[in-house]
């Protein structure tokens, strides 16, 4: 009884504590001027972070004009509000606990509040009635920081890039400890991180063992929102009920080699809710609890004096249901947080190390205004060779490609090989190194050789200087059963462990300066590009059908991605099996398709692999490449800017893609194509709305001479083009 006093007292006097620090924040108020009343997609200059209290002193409020998040203190920490400011939606139906955690076998709460008997909305005049539950977490205080960047970005002085600054914001950090003996030493840091300009937070939780014993952490759930429905379902599959609309959620553990962000998640699981007794679904299936947490793990021991931190969940919110502006919302959240996925150096993709084939293309890319050379696969460059012969080969071809202001790159298969029984994932079930990984066959990143395969990179590219490194197959999620690998403890810390080992690689690469291409979501752990989404037998198609299915690749491959984010594919020389139909060697033959593939390309500012011994091979051919590249630096900035979704190929009328960006001197640029064998000539609508245009706009053709236009209600403009046949043309808005 007297320890359960004292704890109680403890509490009191900690949230005494808790109450007299707030009241030095600012109170809230309520405006008058929503968010919608200026957009922050076209400008959000003045949407700045800031922590706020309410009149009452009850509640912490983070908000940056575009979201709110509250949080009800006592009689314990629980959020009570997540607003979207822009549409005036309320994210929450539910109080729910901060976070769960499975330590030594048993699960906890972290804050929460209870009592709260309609869950199908939560009023505020029933906070004060809410209790808190004596085995949970507690709230002890809290601070207030500015956002430290996750990652310590070098860009590289000379790689191109539209965003050079890190995030900045708030982050609020609630402190909880429990009361439990068991628990005694266990700290839980709950952070928020709420970025300037954008309806983002980011959430994340550290596990500090400030004990003396060791303790084991199974399962960490960081975030729990009992959400709203997003439609009424009677009965039927929970599988075909759409989740929350309002909300897109994103944390940096994902793969599964899709090359696209939702497909790559792992962690968002949007699961059922029991306790929400008056949802219209019978049987209490509707998806409305969104929990975050890794499949499989962690499973890890934290040592006394040890943290442990969970994954990082953002958490963007959404205000319609246009593909386009979600898309954009999506894409500026990349802009914000990961900038280095901004940077786009124009790179070929180069198929041998042969010395005098290097220097004459790296001659030829310092000619024409290419950046970069990749050794792609099949160049014979072998990053895991760290013999002195090797490294100085590949030194030596490294500082002539900079003594000519190129940048050098190489490439690294990791998964999808066999290295042996003992250095493979091993299968769960049979104990062996079977047929069960993703790709069939992969070794284990914490066995000896995974281990020793990072240093390996690591070391190469610190003696060679290699700036670029081409990651194939990262570590996919493969579990592995292995005891005996150092990096990991069995079958339950594997995956978790594997993924840390590879994330840990790239956030090296990038702190290094070293760009990375890796075919896996790994952007907001240091990666710079992915693959724009393509199949690989397609490249042996004729050129011209290749043409629409690349444009039709950018177009699907753009509505999450950047135009920096992607790349794309042309193969000079024969490739999986290609003909001459299908190549473009001798590029003098088949100069109409090369400037067709790389217009295509450079006009949505997505950089490919052009993949071959060279980038020309006749005075003329050299023209024509120099000349696409002087024109795509002279308008980078724009070509660089999302793509605003005007028209898929089909292969019989025109398409198209618009860029936009309200903060650039050409506000937009409309690439136009013309797959049929006629000229044609048509009207066609420009949306300039995120141009920032109101009015009137002025429009220009290719070099022309720029033209007046009334933009109607809608921002919209009406422009008539004549387009070449089997050609392109493009449209400047300024």
């Amino acid at each position: 009884m007297r320890k359960i006093l004292a704890a109680l007292l403890l509490f009191q006097a900690s949230h005494l504590l808790a109450q007299d620090k707030i009241t030095s924040l600012p109170v809230w108020k309520k405006t008058e001027e929503t968010a919608k009343s200026r957009d922050w997609l076209i400008n959000s200059t003045c949407k700045i972070a800031q922590v706020y209290r309410d009149i009452t002193n009850k509640d912490i409020i983070l908000s940056n004009g575009l979201i709110k998040r509250s949080f009800r203190l006592f009689p314990n920490l629980a959020c009570t509000d997540f607003s979207n400011l822009s549409n005036g939606q309320q994210i929450l139906r539910a109080v729910s606990p901060e976070a769960k955690l499975t330590i030594n076998g048993k699960s906890y709460n972290v804050g929460g509040l209870y009592g709260q008997k309609q869950k199908a909305y939560l009023l505020t005049q029933w906070l004060d009635g809410l209790t808190a539950n004596n085995s949970d977490f507690f709230f002890k205080s809290y601070q207030i920081t500015p956002i430290v960047p996750f990652i310590k970005w070098k860009p590289a002085a000379n790689e191109w890039a539209s965003n050079r600054q890190q995030p900045t914001g708030k982050m609020l950090t609630f402190s909880f400890e429990s009361d439990l003996p068991s628990l005694k030493g266990v700290l839980v840091n709950i952070n928020y991180e709420l970025y300037d300009g954008i309806p983002l937070i980011c959430k994340w939780l550290s596990v500090e063992n400030k004990g003396k014993q060791t303790i084991k952490l199974a399962q960490v759930i960081n975030e729990i929102i009992a959400a709203h429905e997003e439609e009424s379902t009677v009965d039927g599959n929970p599988k075909d009920i759409k989740t929350p609309h309002g909300i897109y959620v994103e944390s940096n553990y994902a793969f599964n080699n899709s090359m696209n962000a939702r497909l790559s998640d792992q962690t968002t699981h949007w699961n059922t809710d029991s306790t929400y007794t008056s949802q219209v679904n019978y049987n209490r299936k509707t998806p409305c609890l969104l929990e975050v947490y890794p499949p499989i793990g962690p499973s890890v021991e934290i040592a006394p004096r040890n943290t442990f931190k969970s994954i990082r969940t953002n958490e963007l919110l959404l205000d319609s249901y246009d593909r386009d502006r979600n898309g954009l919302a999506q894409r500026k959240m990349y802009r914000k947080i990961a900038p280095w996925s901004t940077e786009n150096p124009i790179f070929m993709h180069l198929i041998s190390t042969d010395p005098k084939v290097v220097k004459t293309a790296v001659d030829q890319c310092a000619e024409t205004g290419y950046e970069a050379i990749i050794l792609s696969f099949g160049s014979g460059v072998d990053m895991e060779d760290q013999s002195e012969e090797n490294i100085a080969k590949m030194k030596e071809l490294v500082d002539y490609a900079h003594s000519k202001g190129i940048l050098m790159g190489g490439y690294s298969l990791f998964s999808s090989r066999r290295i042996n029984d003992q250095e493979d994932v091993i299968d769960p079930k049979t104990g062996k190194a079977d047929v069960h990984a993703q790709f069939l066959h992969a070794p284990c990143l914490g066995s000896n050789w995974g281990l020793a395969y990072l240093d390996k990179i690591k070391a190469f590219i610190k003696k060679t200087g290699l700036d670029i490194f081409e990651n194939d197959g990262p570590y996919p999620g493969d579990v592995c059963a292995s005891t005996k690998h150092p990096g990991h403890m069995g079958l339950e810390d594997s995956q978790w462990a594997q993924i840390e080992l590879q994330k840990g690689l790239y956030r090296w690469c990038n702190e290094n300066g070293v760009y990375v291409n890796a075919p896996d979501w790994y952007f907001l752990d240091g990666t710079h590009k992915i693959a724009l989404g393509y199949k690989e037998a397609n490249f042996k198609l004729p050129r011209a059908e290749q043409a629409i299915l690349n444009r039709q690749n950018i177009y699907d491959g753009t509505w999450e991605k950047s135009p920096s984010m992607s790349w794309g594919f042309v193969p000079l020389t024969e490739y999986g099996g290609g003909d001459a139909a299908s190549t473009l060697e001798p590029l003098a033959e088949h100069q109409d398709s090369y400037e067709l593939l790389m217009m295509q390309y450079y006009g949505a500012g997505i950089q490919a692999c052009y993949r071959g011994p060279r980038l020309y091979d006749t005075p003329e051919t050299k023209k024509l490449v120099t000349a696409v590249i002087s024109w795509y630096k002279k308008y980078r900035s724009i070509l660089n800017s999302d793509i605003i979704h005007l028209r898929r190929a089909d292969g019989r009328e025109w398409d198209g893609i618009l860029h936009v960006n309200p903060s650039q001197k050409e506000k937009g640029l409309a690439m136009l194509y013309n797959p049929s064998e006629e000229k044609i000539t048509r009207k066609i609508t420009l949306p300039l709305y995120y141009t920032g245009l109101t009015g009137k706009a002025y429009i220009r053709e290719k070099e022309g001479k720029a033209v007046s236009y009334t933009l109607d209600k809608n921002n919209q403009a009406t422009y008539e083009v004549t387009i070449p046949a089997n050609g392109y043309t493009w449209l400047v808005v300024k």
